[in-house]
């Protein structure tokens, strides 16, 4: 039942053939071994004989299912009696998941009357007594009139996609939700979508694209959100509701229905059997995002990024069905599928959509690259001697594990401690005279593979540290001896390096082991989230239905040192000026019901003295003094400024004129803003040596080689 620890991950985008929304870590024996404690085995248990099992298709949105029913009980019993905190499900509980759930549904405050919010709220201090007798029947009545306010809201955005705008007059937009309440009566709804209408036309126009063909757009992209909201199944309805409750423990534990925990599966062993392509959603029409490198899409050479799927049939024979409107979710369970077994995809190729194309393509082993160890091997700066240092670059976004291969010992299972391991063999092969661990995107993973991966650069000592709800504290280990890299190391943090990503840097920081650089402190998330499957937790087998899993929050952990990276982070030996650094909303401290940070005893381990105060000191001596002479990140300064300058505003121009004056002061730096492409693009190079920020990492690892080499600590190579 308990399926492995998860330190939270940053994952693939929803959709992808071969990926998942987040990563599944573990490998490593739970705390508190394979079993419940106390009679909650037998309460679950016991969920298994009130009803039989029900299929998920048999249940629609507005009729709570027997099965539905079981789930939440299963939910409730274990966060009530697993869950870090060990806080019960109260009137508190049931305030925050009223709030919650209200908000996953309108998170603009667009849809629901401020009389709708006021109705549901007469069950603030209910929801835990009705928790405790499984029943979300309050869910599907919520949803059902989500649902009726969606109907509205996109029949009036219809009426006012064709209507006549002015845009000449001065005229806003609230653009902070928070400064805004939900309208009260259909004359305040209207003008609140005016504007929002206003708005989206007014960005098309800004892009140069023609009126007409604008509302075209806005017309599709709102008739499309319509109908994926009335596609919303009970699995969906179910994850989104247990997920309202369980966020109000913490940000980090939720339900997963079983598409969701098949992603979860298939991000964990950074493989899937299929075509190898990436899908996304648009005006009813599946689109191909991404053909990912070296899968069967990509051998076959037919089907190409842009291409609109409008068809799917199995085998090499019989009917297609016909996928124009269905849910990206459905469509890819149809690609999806067995190795050497074959599917046909009916296209509107993007060179050529007025025709209609059929390919066959074979599915086959995918790899999913973009979240694998990558590496680089880079000449910067001089030696005494002339030469170059030479600096090899390891990329990590994800600590990944095959937590099923390891299980039953295959061979080639795949982990991040091998992959970085095979690396750094690479580079004492090739003499680099200092290596980078570039986290800066990795959001965590495997707790066993944090703890492997340090082992790598330490000869032997406690890695971490973790706390259970009893207050127990256990250390993990490196017990390995030896290292594969004893030279210089630099590690590369920014706010969106999480969790086990903190757990490695903490450590190799508590041990003087390197130096970290880039932003002030890392996300900030110490806890450790542990997978509960919930048809093992009902039924007590191991091939039972699937009902999806519990990600749930069970421990927090230390570094050897004994403070938690909880809400605080790991703090930059050097910092190095960024965007991240300033961006709203992106760390722990800032999430709803965060847990504290504290601190433990701490454990003896090596001082290894290859960074001291004084030396990085130095570094950022030297590094802000380049900066200060850079044009590069004087323009950074600049767009930094500004966006906080932005943040300040509540308000959003409605005039094309100056909204095209405010937006070309962003434009030229368009590119460097979409850092969420940085994070899943699989073309990207491991290390971009022309981006004046990783040159600047760079000088700042020669400087550190320099400055070891003085003071005797280090060999240049």
């Amino acid at each position: 039942m308990e399926r492995g620890e998860t330190l939270g991950s940053q994952g693939l985008g929803g959709g992808q053939l071969g990926g998942g929304d987040r990563a599944l870590l573990g490998g490593r024996r739970p705390l508190g071994g394979r079993s419940l404690l106390g009679g909650i085995a037998v309460a679950i248990a016991a969920l298994a004989l009130c009803v039989a099992p029900v299929s998920p298709a048999a249940a629609r949105p507005e009729n709570p299912s027997a099965q539905d029913r079981q789930i939440a009980l299963a939910v409730r019993l274990l966060m009530e009696r697993r869950h870090l905190s060990r806080h019960p499900i109260d009137d508190e509980m049931s305030a925050r998941c009223l709030d919650a759930f209200i908000e996953t549904l309108d998170p603009w405050k667009l849809y629901f009357y401020q009389s709708d919010v006021d109705e549901f709220s007469r069950n603030r201090d209910r929801l835990d007594e009705l928790f405790r007798r499984g029943d979300i029947s309050f869910a599907h009545q919520v949803f059902t009139r989500y649902l009726s306010r969606v109907e509205e809201r996109v029949a009036t955005a219809t009426q006012l996609v064709g209507a006549e705008h002015d845009f000449t007059i001065d005229e806003t937009m609230v653009s902070d939700r928070d400064a805004t309440n939900y309208p009260a009566t259909p004359e305040e709804a209207f003008e609140r979508w005016r504007k929002r209408i206003k708005f989206d036309l007014l960005v098309q126009l800004a892009d140069e694209v023609d009126l007409e063909e604008a509302r075209e757009k806005i017309g599709k992209r709102y008739d499309s959100v319509r109908k994926r909201w009335n596609q919303t199944t009970s699995d969906e309805l179910l994850e989104l509701y247990l997920t309202a409750m369980t966020a109000g423990f913490d940000p980090h534990s939720s339900y997963m229905s079983p598409s969701t925990l098949e992603n979860f599966n298939i991000q964990m062993k950074l493989e899937l059997d299929g075509i190898g392509a990436s899908l996304r959603s648009e005006d009813g029409y599946t689109v191909v995002h991404e053909i990912i490198a070296g899968g069967a899409a990509d051998r076959g050479g037919d089907l190409k990024t842009g291409d609109k799927i409008i068809g799917v049939g199995q085998g090499t024979s019989g009917e297609t069905e016909d996928i124009v409107d269905m849910r990206l979710n459905d469509v890819v369970q149809k690609i999806r599928g067995k190795r050497g077994t074959i599917v046909r995809l009916q296209v509107k190729p993007v060179d050529n959509p007025k025709e209609t194309a059929e390919y066959t393509i074979t599915r086959d082993r995918i790899e999913l690259k973009n979240q694998e160890a990558r590496s680089a091997m880079i000449d910067w700066g001089k030696k005494p001697n002339g030469q170059p240092y030479k600096v090899g670059v390891i990329n990590l976004p994800s600590f990944y594990m095959d937590m099923e291969g390891a299980r039953t010992n295959q061979p080639d299972y795949r982990s991040t401690t091998r992959d970085v391991r095979r690396l750094l063999q690479q580079f004492n092969a090739n003499g680099v005279d200092a290596v980078v661990v570039d986290l800066r995107f990795n959001g965590g993973g495997s707790l066993t593979e944090s703890v492997n991966m340090t082992g790598l650069f330490i000869d032997r000592g406690p890695v971490v540290q973790v706390k259970g709800p009893d207050g127990r504290v256990v250390p993990y280990n490196d017990d390995a001896p030896g290292l594969e890299w004893d030279g210089p190391l630099v590690v590369m943090t920014s706010r969106f390096s999480a969790s086990a990503s903190e757990i490695f840097a903490g450590a190799i920081q508590d041990y003087g082991r390197g130096i970290v650089i880039g932003d002030q402190s890392t996300h900030g998330k110490g806890t450790v989230q542990q997978l509960f499957d919930l048809s093992e937790a009902i039924f007590r087998i191991g091939n039972g239905p699937n009902l999806g899993a519990l990600k749930m929050t069970i421990q927090q952990f230390y570094r050897p040192g004994g403070d938690s990276t909880q809400n605080r982070g790991v703090l930059a030996d050097v910092t190095i000026p960024s965007i991240t650094d300033h961006l709203e909303g992106i760390t722990e401290a800032e999430m709803d019901y965060a847990m504290e940070f504290d601190r433990v005893r701490p454990l003896e381990h090596a001082r290894l003295g290859m960074v001291d105060g004084q030396l990085a000191e130095a570094l950022q001596v030297e590094s802000d003094s380049r900066i200060s002479k850079s044009k590069d990140f004087a323009d950074d300064r600049r767009r930094i400024n500004l966006y906080e300058n932005q943040k300040e505003r509540q308000e959003v121009t409605l005039n094309l004129e100056q909204y095209l004056v405010e937006r070309a002061q962003l434009d030229e730096e368009k590119e460097k803003e979409e850092i969420g492409e940085k994070m899943g693009d699989s073309d990207r190079p491991a290390f971009d040596a022309e981006d004046h920020y990783n040159q600047e990492a760079l000088s700042i690892t020669v400087d550190y080689v320099r400055l070891l080499l003085e003071n005797k600590v280090a060999v240049v190579r």
